[in-house]
């Protein structure tokens, strides 16, 4: 008789054999064994006894097999990634130095100057940005602040909080007053409110935009700051009480409950609802580009005759086309993506658009009777969502001139995104097919044209201050640098590139980190570049790790975390704020919830955090020694140099006079024209 580990041997032989009826390990003496049982005996393979199995018995079985194989995968990944982890040099991890906590929820924050703005539940809290020390706290709304702006004017700052509700309110911060300017976009009907859901202030403070969106209606208007009023205003006030009603100031609101009542005199700013200042004016409203439609003309000769001026053809906006052509194309793009379109619903009017303001320029066709102050914005650029044109709009007209834009930039495809440098001097387009066009407005020409890689849609751009590696380390030439741009990328595939561009040579494109296939909780979110640190950005992962990289290398040089238990409660939207001049960066930090909360933590439930750059030992001495003199650096000789002022100012009118002399010439041949268009005309007519 056969022993049960043989018959089990037997049993797991692949193939094996198997006989009809009863099964008996025969002796290894038997010499004829194949002869006599060759009638009997069957070779089967042992998966088909599974899949003879009669139903469900044959799906729960590769169900199970499934998830065993699924389980074992992720058991090796797990495994992997730990042994990678282990092998991996981590980055040294910076705590905070400073810790503001908070009785709401802080929904935005800003930095303008010393201070640091923070939107919360019902209105507003100003911080110091050097000890996080409470400076005041406006609260005076029924809803939430959820975007604030603040803009630098010198010794002043502007600062333009939005609620929930889409109502933008005006604020004058100076010296250690609080002025209320003006309510932008409240109105007493809640039905025909119009919510702002974007807007854009002028560098310097001369001029504000404010998008407006509601009732299926949409535009942008554009309003004049006085800004210069406003600083004798509040140096000499002229104080308007009313005796009937006292002027309530709004409650400090602090974390301690042991704080007494003259914790108001430390208060370094009070709001001074006693002083009106003058009221922004409305010089401009632009509306998003209607359809193109066929023209009523019936001949090229009615074009020539009736347009005024050499500029109303070809300039990007003025096309005369017949309906029954319009008509051709759509049959044609009917015909052609028939499968494509069935299904779709027409699109509605634009509801977003992006808008900068520039300063003028030889790039800029502005009316010669045109005088704009130096540094002062002088044009406002518009591209509305899905469209291909970038518009340009002088700000130098009042609200009865007709709203037409000076110039019209098209682009192939539509634009996506656009994003103006701090300096006014540099602007870049991105088209949805991936194309980004580089412009030198103070030069007046592009830097060149560069495509992302394949597959790669922009979601946000950045600029860096120009820097150069020099003996292994960033640094800022000294004096100013022109035709030099570099900028950083983000795609919707979580890619990051860096662009960089220059006069002498055409722009170049490097991946700096890839996108992650296997480990989606590594994605890039969200860059933000830091200014006092030469080529570095802050990246922002899904999984709530927040690293400095250095472009350059690239490679990460440090992290950056809240202390335990707090942690980023929605990574994928970090709320963080840079500031542009100082070495800080503040960071929104979450108690968790549930067990592992300490008692302190369940206290606070929301924390902003300040981290200093210059405070952390392998980034003091970057962030002291961060520039170095032209002339140290290797072939400085052919850097191109930025001009001075009566250089740039001879070279401009020199350029001015050339077109105007050019501009003169085309006026006459287009008075030729248009008096024989008028001739053949008449001649027509007499036959």
């Amino acid at each position: 008789m056969s022993s049960p580990l043989a018959r089990r041997a037997q049993k797991m032989r692949l193939p094996f054999l198997t006989q009809k009826g009863q099964l008996e390990v025969p002796s290894p003496t038997e010499k004829d064994l194949l002869k006599e049982d060759a009638g009997v005996c069957v070779f089967k393979d042992p998966h088909e006894e599974l899949h003879s199995l009669p139903q469900p018995y044959r799906m729960i079985n590769k169900l199970v097999n499934l998830l065993f194989d699924q389980s074992w995968e992720i058991i090796e990944e797990r495994d992997r990634l730990r042994e990678a982890e282990l092998s991996r040099v981590q980055p040294t991890i910076y705590p905070p130095v400073f810790q503001s906590k908070l009785n709401n929820v802080p929904n935005c924050m800003a930095i303008s100057q010393d201070y640091v703005f923070i939107g919360g539940a019902k209105g507003f809290s100003i911080y110091s940005l050097y000890n996080a020390k409470q400076i005041y706290v406006w609260d005076k709304l029924k809803v939430g602040v959820t975007s604030i702006w603040a803009t630098d004017l010198g010794t002043e700052v502007l600062v333009a909080p939005v609620d929930g509700m889409g109502i933008i309110r005006l604020f004058y911060l100076y010296k250690d007053g609080l002025f209320f300017i003006k309510t932008i976009n409240e109105a007493d009907d809640t039905s025909k409110q119009m919510p702002c859901i974007n807007l854009e202030i002028s560098y310097g403070g001369d001029f504000a935009a404010f998008l407006l969106q509601g009732a299926g209606d949409t535009w942008l208007d554009v309003y004049k700051l006085p800004k210069e009023s406003w600083l004798k205003e509040v140096e000499h006030p002229q104080v308007t009480t009313n005796p009937k009603k006292k002027v309530k100031q709004p409650q400090l609101n602090t974390l301690d409950p042991m704080a007494s009542d003259n914790l108001e005199m430390d208060v370094n700013v009070c709001f001074r609802g006693d002083v009106k200042l003058s009221v922004p004016v409305h010089i401009m409203k632009i509306k998003p580009p209607k359809p193109i439609t066929g023209t009523t003309f019936k001949s090229p000769l009615e074009v020539f005759a009736k347009v005024e001026g050499c500029y109303g053809l070809g300039s990007g906006h003025n096309h005369f086309i017949k309906d029954s052509q319009w008509e051709q194309q759509a049959a044609i793009f009917n015909a052609m993506y028939k499968e494509s379109l069935d299904g779709d619903s027409e699109e509605g009017p634009p509801s977003m658009a992006t808008f900068h303001f520039l300063l003028a320029s030889c790039v800029i066709q502005m009316p010669a009777e045109v005088k704009s102050p130096s540094g002062v914005a002088g044009v406002i650029g518009v591209h509305w969502m899905g469209h291909h044109n970038f518009f340009l709009y002088s700000l130098n007209r009042t609200l009865k001139d007709k709203v037409e834009p000076e110039g019209v930039w098209p682009c192939a495809a539509p634009i996506a995104l656009s994003l103006l440098s701090c300096c006014c001097s540099y602007l870049v387009l991105a088209c949805e097919d991936g194309v980004l066009t580089l412009w030198d407005l103070a030069k007046g020409s592009p830097l060149g044209v560069v495509a992302l890689p394949e597959g790669c849609v922009c979601q946000s751009i950045h600029f860096l201050k120009w820097f150069v590696v020099h003996e292994g380390r960033n640094v800022y030439p000294e004096g100013p640098v022109t035709s030099q741009v570099t900028c950083v990328v983000l795609c919707t595939d979580a890619s990051l590139h860096l662009v960089a561009a220059s006069r002498t040579q055409g722009p170049t494109i490097r991946t700096l980190v890839e996108r992650p296939a296997k480990h989606p909780d590594e994605a890039v979110c969200a860059v933000a570049p830091v200014q006092p640190l030469p080529g570095m950005v802050l990246v922002f992962s899904r999984n709530g790790s927040v690293h400095l990289l250095d472009v350059a290398g690239p490679q990460i040089v440090c992290g950056f975390a809240p202390p335990r238990p707090f942690h980023l409660a929605a990574p994928w939207k970090p709320v963080f704020v840079v500031s542009a001049h100082q070495p800080y960066f503040l960071l929104r930090g979450d108690r968790p919830d549930g067990a592992e909360a300490t008692s302190e933590a369940r206290d606070i439930p929301k924390s902003v955090f300040y981290f200093h750059f210059a405070a952390y030992p392998l980034l003091e001495d970057i962030s002291r020694n961060c520039s170095i003199p032209q002339a140290d650096l290797p072939g400085s000789a052919s850097w191109p140099q930025a001009l001075s002022l009566e250089e740039r100012c001879e070279s401009f009118l020199q350029k001015r006079f050339q077109k105007l002399e050019h501009q003169v010439k085309e006026q006459e041949h287009w008075t030729r024209l248009r008096r024989y268009s008028l001739l053949l005309q008449r001649e027509n007519v007499k036959k």
